[in-house]
């Protein structure tokens, strides 16, 4: 099993945008009685991995109230997480 952080990054690599909720249903299986796995960890992941240019910020909405945050990578992100991370 890959590292969480690996996961998420790994995750992206189909080009399409996400939310951290779309990463957590996805990863929940393996993932969900991790630490990191909380809304505030896995919000850091993904700012981390923006700050890192390996995804970007691709829109922001609002549901409920609460600011939902959408990460896509783009292809040279795609290219840079699948160079590191195999599978």
């Amino acid at each position: 099993m890959k590292h969480l952080n690996f996961a998420i990054l790994k995750f992206f690599t189909d080009g399409k945008e996400h939310c951290r909720k779309d990463v957590q249903e996805a990863l929940k299986a393996d993932y969900s009685g991790f630490k990191a796995f909380k809304d505030k960890q896995m919000d850091e992941a993904l700012m981390t991995a923006c700050s890192n240019g390996l995804i970007e910020e691709s829109r922001l909405d609002m549901v409920d109230g609460e600011l939902v945050i959408y990460y896509r990578a783009n292809q040279d992100g795609i290219d840079a997480i699948n160079s590191y991370i195999k599978d």
